[in-house]
């Protein structure tokens, strides 16, 4: 995820959000089905940028490893731009940081052997890229199960071109693509009529799977800590934030 400190205060993203309380007590999840990983060999889940797989679906790569499944991630995005204003780390540093961190999160979630594949399109300028995008998602989508990727809902630019980019690659190869909110927990409301719920299904994570998210979600010190004192070295993911990824549940659109 990258934040939005280079975005406009009119986004919903720079908005005070709603809490996980509220998110908590919301009836509504009882009436979402449950989907299901069972007989998927091979998924490739898309990232516009590092820790997106793991905050929108790391429970789901923590069963898909234990199956036995080849997963491999697609970071579009190395994830440059998260502190734009940084006086700590420059853009050559968050794009090592962020790397090591996603191999850590990966093996945090058992999926040690899972391959990582970095694209270093831009961040920020995803949709720039989108059309080169399309043709390498097509390339990693042929033979796979199911590909994943963010929402193209999600009220941020790079993870809707991320996302788009994926659902058309999802119909070249004539395989399902499933799509992950991120932001949407921050910006939407319990029952928004901005979510499109009849597309929505949960899926249950065992304590043992949330115990991995958790400590994957961890790893990512230079998104969940400030870097350092200054306004620009704060962090991206405060716990508020973190909390609506923390759930005993994950959310797919199919």
């Amino acid at each position: 995820m990258t934040g939005p400190s280079d975005r406009p205060r009119a986004d919903p993203i720079q908005a005070p959000g709603t809490d996980e309380a509220a998110w908590s007590a919301w009836t509504g999840w009882a009436g979402l089905p449950e989907a299901t990983l069972d007989g998927l060999g091979r998924v490739v889940v898309v990232a516009a940028h590092p820790d997106d797989e793991v905050l929108g679906f790391g429970g789901a790569i923590a069963l898909l490893a234990a199956c036995g499944a080849q997963v491999t991630v697609v970071s579009v995005t190395d994830g440059e731009a998260s502190h734009p204003d940084s006086t700590v780390l420059g853009p050559p540093d968050l794009v090592r940081v962020r790397a090591e961190e996603t191999r850590a999160a990966l093996d945090e979630l058992g999926a040690g052997t899972a391959s990582v594949v970095r694209l270093g399109i831009p961040d920020t300028h995803v949709a720039e890229h989108e059309e080169e995008l399309v043709r390498e998602l097509s390339v990693r989508a042929q033979g796979v199960d199911l590909l994943v990727a963010p929402w193209t809902g999600d009220v941020h630019g790079d993870h809707e071109a991320a996302g788009r980019a994926a659902v058309r690659a999802a119909a070249h190869a004539g395989v399902p693509c499933w799509q992950y909110p991120v932001w949407t927990w921050h910006w939407a409301a319990p029952g928004d009529v901005r979510v499109p719920w009849e597309r929505a299904a949960r899926l249950p994570l065992p304590e043992p799977v949330r115990k991995r998210k958790r400590a994957a979600v961890d790893r990512f010190v230079s998104q969940i800590h400030p870097l350092g004192p200054a306004p620009g070295d704060a962090a991206v993911l405060p716990p508020d934030e973190l909390a609506h990824h923390l759930r005993d549940f994950e959310v797919v659109f199919r």
